[in-house]
């Protein structure tokens, strides 16, 4: 069983910066993709970013030219880095895995989920 295990997280005021991290171990399918969702209270959890098995990324609309994500060579460790950050990105930010090499940014094809990592931003 794939265990995923987010950190990097923190408070930061508005404009600010932060990278968060997500290292995967255990067994895990080959043809991963791997993304970054985030649930703010009492909204739906949504996605931020994808990157598929090829390596190809997908950046949801709100966080083009904001958020960028990326992964090491070995698809052991995924990044998030967020800059420009606003007091709407207050959520916690998830670290999620498909079994899919090219899932969609759907919650519903991601089937292994670290615990989260909480992400303030203060104006």
């Amino acid at each position: 069983q794939a265990q995923l295990v987010e950190s990097g997280g923190g408070s930061v005021q508005a404009g600010g910066s932060l990278r968060l991290s997500c290292v995967a171990s255990g067994y895990m399918d080959v043809g991963s993709s791997m993304a970054w969702f985030r649930q703010a209270p009492g909204k739906e959890r949504e996605g931020v970013a994808l990157i598929n098995y090829y390596g190809t990324t997908f950046h949801a609309d709100s966080f083009k030219g904001r958020f960028l994500i990326s992964r090491d060579m070995e698809k052991t460790t995924l990044f998030l880095q967020m800059d420009s950050l606003k007091p709407e990105d207050t959520a916690i930010y998830y670290c999620a895995a498909s079994r899919s090499p090219l899932a969609a940014l759907n919650p519903r094809d991601f089937v292994f989920w670290g615990r989260g990592t909480q992400v303030t931003v203060s104006s």
